[in-house]
């Protein structure tokens, strides 16, 4: 007999309500590794919300999240290993791609300016690139919102509309990504 899988996600009873509008009530999951989870709603359903919550960004009104282990709220503020792209992505207008990311990476430190070009590359932009941030399209702002969020390489993944401003290729090349991305101990949600 295996060993009983311990979900890397639970989210137990979890209700949400902003004002007087119910956004999320009673909502149990239990998510696992090595998968990818595609959540699909009408736009107001509360994908972001619910996101948002297992970010730790906002609390539930009633109910627990619990990610590797940890009640968000409770346990810690926010995950430790966790990547998320939700909504639009904020960067550094005046800085290249990689000044950003390389900023960004110098707050935990855990990942060396290799590791940054390579994030950078693998979302299908160039690292040597020095035009600002402030002058992309929306779709090369997307792309590094993703690199950003697979850079140090976390366990819980989290993309709210990834493929958002991307063209066919844009795409393709973020739906290869995810799926490569996708391997034990981590865990991808996508909307």
């Amino acid at each position: 007999m295996g060993e009983k899988q311990i979900p890397l996600i639970e989210i137990k009873n979890v209700s949400k309500k902003f004002k007087n509008e119910q956004v999320l009530d009673g909502i149990n999951l239990s998510l696992y590794d090595d998968k990818i989870y595609g959540f699909v709603g009408r736009n107001g359903s509360g994908k972001s919300v619910l996101f948002k919550m297992i970010c730790g960004y906002i609390l539930p009104d009633e109910g627990k999240i619990i990610v590797e282990g940890k009640e968000i709220g409770k346990d810690v503020d926010f995950p430790q290993d966790l990547g998320a792209l939700i909504e639009n992505p904020g960067f550094i207008w005046y800085q290249s791609a990689y000044g950003n990311l390389l900023y960004l990476a110098k707050i935990r430190n855990r990942i060396s300016g290799q590791e940054v070009k390579e994030a950078i590359r693998q979302v299908g932009l160039d690292p040597e690139n020095k035009k600002w941030v402030g002058k992309y399209s929306l779709g090369m702002k997307q792309r590094l919102g993703i690199a950003q969020d697979i850079m140090e390489k976390p366990s819980v993944l989290i993309l709210d509309e990834p493929m958002n401003g991307l063209d066919e290729n844009g795409v393709e090349d973020i739906r290869r990504l995810i799926l490569e991305y996708r391997r034990p101990g981590r865990i991808i949600l996508l909307t």
